[in-house]
């Protein structure tokens, strides 16, 4: 039998190595002649969101982003733990299954054009320092590397207010724009001008606004800070109307 299996083994090696040339080979429609051109590049990810894990440890978190959740399979690019340690899934080019059914603008794939970042909390206790130093640090390399604006980062209820409210009211949004992430209004004490439609700078924010209460909702838990649970007659208020025009407006603020 030995010297059988001494004439296989080149053959076993050439087949290994053919088959490892066609995992890198680029894929490539067989109905087409390929005539292959330098000026391409990988796709790139162009909006940043951030979820809560609402689990109770990193290492659970892990185990559901590499397996499933009650919904079916799901996966994020980074998460980061309560003690700031940084863990990496998926690549950045990838498209990591972490945003689900939403639409920011005219996104309306975000997982195919976002990159997910999850936050070991359980959606009650308040984020941690480490944590938070993490993320910025995170976001600093993604937006330099990755050329994505600082003002696309967005909480995963911003994109689907009927479904999610995470990362949460507790998450601290005006600590990321100090830093230059997101959007915050640098002042909210003008009243908008007669005539100012909250629907249309809200549009223009982003919000899809197919169930406007719970686009309030969202609003409410990112930039007021609060949570009117599933409130279904969720409205705005004067100070809202504030909010929204400085965000819009720049004479606004």
């Amino acid at each position: 039998m030995r010297p059988h299996l001494v004439k296989l083994r080149p053959n076993l090696v050439l087949a290994c190595l053919l088959l490892a040339a066609c995992a890198q080979a680029p894929v490539r429609n067989p109905l087409a002649a390929w005539v292959p051109s330098p000026n391409y590049d990988t796709r790139r990810p162009v909006i940043i969101v951030l979820h809560a894990t609402e689990q109770e440890s990193a290492q659970e978190s892990l185990d559901t982003l590499r397996t499933r959740n009650s919904g079916g399979k799901v996966s994020a690019h980074y998460l980061i733990g309560e003690d700031g340690r940084l863990y990496q899934l998926v690549a950045d080019a990838e498209r990591a299954w972490h945003a689900g059914g939403g639409r920011w603008g005219a996104i309306t794939d975000l997982n195919s054009a976002s990159i997910g970042i999850e936050l070991d909390n359980d959606g009650v206790e308040p984020f941690t320092e480490p944590q938070l130093a993490a993320l910025l640090v995170l976001l600093q390399d993604l937006c330099e590397r990755l050329d994505i604006p600082k003002t696309q980062v967005i909480a995963h209820a911003d994109l689907a207010p009927t479904r999610k409210r995470d990362p949460g009211a507790r998450f601290p949004w005006k600590r990321l724009a100090d830093a230059g992430f997101g959007r915050w209004p640098a002042e909210a004490t003008i009243d908008p001008p007669a005539g100012f439609d909250p629907w249309l700078a809200m549009r223009a924010l982003g919000y899809p606004l197919d169930d406007r209460a719970a686009a309030v909702r969202a609003f409410h838990r990112h930039y007021r800070g609060r949570d009117d649970g599933d409130d279904p007659q969720a409205a705005f208020d004067a100070q809202d109307l504030r909010v929204l025009h400085a965000l819009t407006d720049p004479d606004g603020r």
